[in-house]
């Protein structure tokens, strides 16, 4: 009977040791898991504000750099007329001159081509002459084989 109690309580105690450590186990990796998860999550949250960061300050460096190209180009309209203005010889020509630096440069200027009405399409091109077939004939360039 000895060993029969034995054969029984070492399979049962091995099996409440398993149930123990599987459960301890159990516990402990779930916790692992997500801080992994949430570690990778806060990374990807970092980069991603990283980047709008990086958007933001390129748009305003952007807007700074257009800014300052309109000022340069305004710069140079007013230092052409005032150029105008002192080493133009006459009056007519200083008028043309100022005239043409504040032209507005207009649309009236170019001419929009606009397609025939009444055009067809044509059917073949290929010139023919009474009954040959053109080149969009089913037949043309097969030799008559009769």
């Amino acid at each position: 009977m000895e060993q029969t109690l034995t054969a029984w309580l070492l399979p049962a105690l091995t099996l409440v040791a398993g149930i123990a450590i599987g459960f301890l186990i159990a516990r402990l990796a779930p916790n692992a898991a997500p801080s992994r998860t949430q570690r990778q999550l806060d990374e990807m949250q970092e980069r991603f504000e990283a980047y709008q960061n990086e958007v933001v300050t390129h748009f305003n460096t952007t807007a700074s750099l257009v800014k300052k190209l309109t000022q340069s180009y305004h710069d140079v309209q007013e230092h052409l007329s005032h150029g105008a203005d002192r080493l133009a010889l006459d009056e007519v020509t200083r008028q043309r001159l100022l005239a043409t630096l504040h032209a507005e440069p207009s649309a009236d200027k170019r001419e929009r081509l606009t397609p025939p009405r009444d055009m067809e399409i044509p059917k073949d091109y290929a010139p023919k002459t009474g009954d040959v077939p053109g080149m969009l004939d089913e037949g043309y360039g097969l030799k008559n084989r009769y």
